[in-house]
């Protein structure tokens, strides 16, 4: 009789793509069509006007190739950089990186509404079937309303491994199941760490201390409420997910009561399934708590306010008028709002090979030297008819650049083989999602901003995700990192679809 093997074997993750055009070796298709119809000028000028204007047409079409193709590990070229700055010095010389709200500021209605993509932003509150009320975000600029819904992650401590291994099954499943939610165009996890104020601790014990009780226990439990604050963190995530006005191409838009009124019935069962996934209890959140989400975050002592007031049982009444910063200033590196700075990075690289599940732990685990930390992961489901068109369009695109000369490279190899493990995955019925990350780490302290900067860059290392500093865009990417959904390549002045020709 054979013997069974029943040793755990951990599962690993990977296979993640950037997407990427056809073209000579490294060259997307524009970097293609630059040398093309930079050869077919030089061969015109040598004709008409002699060598040395053909070979002056020749390097011009060489130095802009050059320019294009050579690019750091970020995957950022020179002209994308320095369009990057010149951008950020136009906005700075013409004064939009600068913002003021409120009866003194630069709004005509002396509201403190939310600065940049979110400033035309319009917040509604319905119930969904089960009588619960639920926010929801509308930004009329691309057409998008929002619903967040507030977790409680159970975390992976003290649980079985095989159990983990469930939650992430579960939860490539319920992506996958995104993309057959008529109108939805995307989603985000957004994970925030902060510092414990101890008041929802001290109210829970006050509350629940028996006068009967030894002096001895009292005594410890009151111990326990004055100590544990200190150095205790908090952890809170939010699941948002973006549908858009028009649930086809070409259809009406429709209202926001039209909108609320179809994700009603929808909702109960997008929490319930949330909660296989190790999200713990999934609820819409009222617009209430979104507005103190978002005002928290602009100005991290409010916290202090708010929870005072929740411990003390005084109902805290916010509009999303009152929600946005007083003040904010973008900086190349930095952005200063209200009584807090802040730095942001976005993803530019996904894990290389294999990970586990526990890959984002050391980034998403409390620091002591960041006030407010948020890990934005967002998603853009595709939709199940377009994956197969490509993922077979991306195929031929990667069997073209190891065809394309005579000795392809190693990455080229790879790049191919990869692609057609995707193919055949999606023929067998996974999803296809483009995801990216935001991170942002807040301080109230100017002081302290390098040394956040620096455990954000040193626990990036062990998740192995490549981090770039958001220079130029540190107000969008703070937004980005908010549970708002806003989906950033439709606020982009250049389409995804050309950078990734380039």
């Amino acid at each position: 009789m054979a013997a069974i093997n029943t040793e755990y074997k951990e599962p690993s993750y990977g296979n993640w793509r950037v997407p990427r055009s056809a073209g000579l070796g490294d060259l997307g298709a524009i970097g293609t069509g630059i040398v093309m119809v930079g050869l077919l000028l030089g061969i015109v000028s040598f004709a008409i006007w002699g060598l040395f204007a053909g070979l002056g047409v020749l390097a011009a079409a060489g130095l802009l190739v050059l320019l294009l193709t050579v690019k750091d590990k970020h995957g950022q070229s020179m002209v994308d950089r320095f369009g990057t700055r010149m951008s950020f010095r136009l906005a700075r010389s013409a004064g939009t990186n600068l913002y003021r709200s409120g009866p003194l500021g630069v709004t005509g209605w002396g509201m403190y509404q939310l600065p940049g993509l979110a400033a035309q932003s319009r917040l509604y509150e319905f119930t969904d079937s089960y009588n619960r009320p639920f926010a929801l975000l509308h930004v009329p600029a691309t057409g998008h309303f929002t619903v967040v819904f507030s977790t409680e992650p159970d975390g992976a401590s003290l649980v079985d491994p095989e159990q983990v291994d469930a939650w992430v099954a579960n939860w490539g499943g319920w992506l996958a199941g995104l993309a057959d939610e008529a109108g939805l165009d995307a989603a985000a996890v957004t994970v925030e760490t902060a510092p414990d104020s101890g008041y929802r601790l001290r109210n829970e014990v006050h509350m629940n201390i028996d006068p009967n009780a030894p002096d001895f226990a009292t005594a410890i439990l009151r111990e326990v409420v004055d100590t544990y604050p200190e150095g205790s963190a908090t952890v809170r995530a939010w699941v948002s997910l973006t549908f858009n006005a028009c649930l086809r191409a070409g259809s009406k838009k429709r209202t926001p009561e039209d909108v609320a009124r179809d994700l009603a019935s929808r909702i109960p069962g997008l929490s319930a399934r949330l909660q296989s996934t190790g999200a713990g209890i999934a609820r819409p959140m009222p617009a209430q708590e979104l507005c103190e989400v978002v005002r928290v975050a602009y100005d991290p002592p409010a916290a202090l306010i708010i929870d005072q007031a929740h411990a003390a049982g005084t109902p805290v009444s916010l509009t999303w008028g009152e929600a946005g910063p007083t003040a904010t200033q973008a900086n190349w590196e930095t952005c200063r709002h209200d009584s807090a700075f802040s730095a942001s990075w976005t993803m530019t690289g996904a894990p290389r090979g294999s990970v586990n599940s526990s890959v984002l732990s050391r980034l998403l685990a409390p620091h002591g030297d960041i006030d407010r930390k948020r890990v934005s992961l967002l998603y853009r489901p595709m939709d199940s008819a377009l994956a197969p068109v490509i993922v077979e369009r991306d195929q031929n695109n990667a069997n073209v650049r190891i065809t394309s000369g005579n000795r392809p490279s190693a990455r080229a190899l790879v790049d191919f083989r990869s692609a057609e493990q995707t193919a055949q995955e999606e023929a067998r019925g996974a999803g296809l999602v483009n995801f990216g990350m935001v991170v942002t780490a807040t301080v109230t302290d100017a002081e302290r901003l390098p040394d956040a900067v620096a455990a954000i860059e040193q626990t990036s290392g062990p998740a192995r995700v490549l981090l770039r500093r958001a220079y130029g865009a540190q107000d969008t990417a703070f937004a980005a990192s908010l549970p708002l959904g806003l989906v950033l390549p439709k606020h982009s002045m250049l389409p995804s679809e050309i950078k990734d020709a380039l």
